[in-house]
């Protein structure tokens, strides 16, 4: 097999994979009664099985695994993928099996959100020793700095935590944390092959193919919801990929690219995180202060809401590869721009 193409065959077993599992998982979660009641902030209106991040992560791991067997973790030459260590791919794919098991057992009997948090960033902890650490920060009037062991591993724990409940957040709607995860994967996947990270390249297509193959179940109306164990794996392969694929690269461009690529999700969380802290409330208290509750308030249809977010997780992504220096990065944008652009003019208009 051509040595890109692997990249291509990870997506498609990926992607197939949980096109196979999701229905199997949602018949088991049903039978045995792991479902999601509506009610309060909740916006869909019957039982929903919360466990559809099982195939996700199913659908990544085999795909990587049978990558791995076939040779696509080594070089043309035969020798591993030296770009990024052996260590820190095993931090990333390991610490998404530890994440998502986080999140399952949560799914299944509830965890208190400092029991989650202690865990995650035990985990986290143990991923930045094995080499998914962030060395370097751009500080402003000081460029690019590099950062001394202690602090690189608050700002990494900080990282790979705070992406994985970003996720989580915005799993608010059908659809929604898939379709933004699945984007955001495929451009990490395209900007981490371009910057010679193809290890990390590989990773990112596995978890795009399934998190857009998991749309065929959960896009509006959804039949199954990822559940926060498909969100933390999620939430945490994306945080781990644009740290060993984007950072790795020590420049100031490389350094921006992971948290400009997943700028709606981080966004969206700082911003509900501020307004709760203005108010006196806990940053863990879930409410309707996020960018998909605003709009849904704001009169707009569910599908429009959630396409809007994707145009939007479009559009960044699209500047992330034309940041990064890809030849195709300025059309991209352009054309991004101009879907941006088209969507937010339907939106002005259904609004009057």
């Amino acid at each position: 097999m051509a040595f890109p193409l692997y990249h291509l065959f990870a997506f498609v077993v990926s992607a197939a994979v949980v096109l196979v599992l999701t229905p199997i998982v949602r018949k088991a979660g049903l039978a045995s009664g792991r479902v999601d009641l509506p009610g309060g902030r909740k916006v869909h209106s019957q039982p929903m099985v919360r466990l559809g991040g099982v195939s996700i992560f199913f659908g990544v791991l085999i795909a990587l695994l049978l990558v791995w067997a076939l040779g696509g973790f080594l070089g043309g030459d035969g020798e591993p993928l030296k770009r990024v260590s052996e260590y820190s791919v095993w931090g990333v794919t390991l610490g998404g099996l530890a994440f998502f098991v986080i999140g399952l057992v949560d799914d299944l009997f509830g965890l208190s959100p400092i029991s989650r948090l202690i865990m995650q960033a035990s985990v986290a902890s143990v991923a930045w020793w094995v080499g998914v650490d962030i060395r370097f920060l751009t500080i402003p009037f000081l460029g690019l700095t590099q950062l001394p062991g202690w602090l690189s591993l608050i700002v990494t724990i900080f990282w790979l935590v705070g992406m994985a409940n970003a996720i989580n957040w915005i799993d608010g709607l059908d659809g929604l944390a898939a379709g933004v995860s699945g984007i955001a994967a495929v451009v990490m996947m395209i900007v981490s092959f371009s910057m010679g990270q193809p290890a990390a390249a590989l990773i990112a297509a596995a978890l795009a193919g399934g998190s857009l193959a998991f749309l065929k179940y959960n896009f509006n109306p959804a039949q199954i919801f990822m559940g926060d164990g498909g969100a933390y794996f999620i939430g945490f392969t994306l945080a781990g990929v644009g740290v060993i694929g984007l950072v790795k690269g020590v420049t100031t461009v490389a350094v921006l690219l992971p948290s400009l690529t997943l700028a709606v999700p981080i966004l969206d969380m700082s911003a509900v995180i501020l307004l709760r802290l203005r108010q006196g409330l806990s940053p863990f208290v879930a409410d309707k202060r996020h960018l998909h509750h605003r709009l849904l308030n704001a009169g707009f249809s569910h599908r429009f809401t959630v396409i809007f977010i994707y145009v939007l997780a479009l559009w960044v992504g699209s500047l992330a590869m034309a940041v990064s220096g890809l030849r195709a990065g300025v059309p991209f944008v352009c054309a991004s721009t101009a879907l941006l652009s088209y969507t937010g003019w339907r939106a002005v208009r259904y609004a009057k």
